[in-house]
């Protein structure tokens, strides 16, 4: 790096907390909306409000919306750069947040929930490679995950509000959108203070002058089919599915289950669920404390256990407070190791500079499309039989992690070691004819 662009260059822990600030919003309003769906509900037939199926349609559009939003937004944050995504997806969020102030009806919030979830989704692959990219080999694996603890106190902003405004029933909805719209808004300027990423810039001029180096030959989707992306491709589209599936029960439906299956009112649940969020901060910073070493496998077949033991706590000791509490807590600590952190160092360091977005995006779009499937039946399965249900998520939690340990137990080579290698003659020429054609 040169002494000017040392001089010039954004502090990555700056950006890693502008960027992070992306994952604040994102899990301030996925959390949030499942809070304010529950609020919007209908209790008393014949009267306004939501009904159990149409909250598990409007869970699933944002769980859609997400992934549509990461397999788009990944793709063209590699194709036009990582800042104008980010800038655009981030607008998106905020104008999907003033839906309930026009009505809390089904019609009116489908269309703004659809738009809040095309914009988390497309938002992360770009706000991750920027961090990725503006980070080094010694803490990039530090700052992913303070950026993904930031996300943690945005669950803690819904829980707040459902606390202390969950009462108010459409109020005190319309206060949690509100909230979560309002902090992107601040977002959305702070990242105009940060360029686009330098990666990137050198990937595409090297592009343009026709220099054959790894960052600007390897962005075509054929790529993946390549042995050394293969492997992490495949093994973080798999485990990661199976673990969101397993885990959007306790995050999406957490309040659902504490209403509709345990009898607890909202606030009070949401009280509770305040204990999760000094777990969320040890378990990250202990994860910060071995990211970037050799001992973060060991750490993440620890994790993998605890989630999958504590998903089974209230199908033994029954639906009552304690036990999600219990289990909400346990599995937010030990998620800190083996779920979306190391998911995302993984595949940061996996995946050269115009293919990083791309694998990023595409990892959360086949995870969300697959859980959006399951949340839109999820409230009548729990409804009809909670126990089974928690039984086979963690089945399903524990084939997820299983595969990722066998995909990433030795390793794979990071891309930001070869970034700059020139490819050999023969692949610049194939790749020179196929660009002609």
């Amino acid at each position: 790096m040169s002494a000017l662009s040392a001089r010039t260059a954004p502090n990555p822990w700056w950006v890693g907390f502008v960027c992070g600030m992306a994952t604040f919003v994102d899990a301030a309003a996925t959390t949030g909306i499942g809070v304010a769906l529950v609020l919007f509900q209908s209790f008393i037939p014949g009267t306004p409000g939501l009904t159990p199926d149409q909250v598990g349609l409007l869970t699933g559009v944002l769980t859609a919306g997400v992934a549509i939003g990461s397999l788009v937004g990944g793709r063209l944050a590699d194709r036009f750069g990582r800042r104008r995504i980010f800038l655009v997806t981030m607008s998106l969020i905020v104008l999907g947040s003033l839906t309930p102030f026009f009505g809390v009806s089904f019609g009116l919030l489908l269309p703004g929930i659809a738009l809040i979830g095309l914009g988390v989704g497309a938002d992360l692959p770009a706000a991750l490679a920027s961090i990725s990219e503006a980070a080094t080999d010694r803490n990039r694996g530090k700052i992913l995950v303070f950026s993904n603890l930031l996300g943690g106190f945005g669950i803690l902003l819904a829980v707040l509000i459902g606390i202390n405004f969950g009462q108010l029933g459409e109020v005190g909805g319309r206060i949690m959108f509100a909230a979560f719209g309002g902090v992107g808004l601040v977002v959305l300027a702070l990242r105009l203070t940060i360029p686009e990423s330098a990666d990137w810039i050198a990937a595409r001029d090297e592009r343009r002058n026709g220099v054959q180096t790894v960052r600007a030959e390897r962005g075509r989707l054929r790529d993946f089919g390549r042995p050394q992306y293969r492997r992490p491709f495949v093994t973080l589209l798999v485990y990661y599915t199976l673990a969101s599936i397993a885990i959007s029960v306790a995050g999406s439906f957490g309040t659902f289950v504490a209403v509709n299956v345990a009898g607890i009112p909202v606030n009070e649940y949401q009280t509770w669920t305040l204990l999760a969020m000094p777990a969320a901060i040890l378990g990250a910073v202990w994860f910060m404390a071995v990211a970037d070493t050799t001992f973060r496998m060991s750490y993440y077949v620890a994790g993998a256990i605890a989630v999958v033991v504590a998903n089974l706590v209230p199908v033994v000791f029954g639906f009552t407070l304690p036990a999600l509490i219990v289990s909400v807590v346990v599995t937010t600590f030990a998620g800190a190791f083996c779920f979306e952190t190391i998911m995302k160092v993984w595949t940061q360091e996996s995946f050269p500079t115009m293919l990083r977005s791309t694998a990023q995006g595409t990892v959360y779009a086949v995870a969300r499309f697959a859980t959006a499937a399951f949340n839109v039946v999820t409230p009548a399965l729990l409804l009809l039989n909670p126990s089974a249900v928690y039984v086979a998520v963690s089945a399903v939690a524990a084939a997820g992690f299983l595969i990722g340990w066998i995909g990433f137990r030795r390793g794979v080579t990071n891309a930001f070691d070869v970034e700059a290698d020139v490819v050999s003659a023969s692949e610049a020429n194939a790749s020179a004819a196929t660009l002609a054609r």
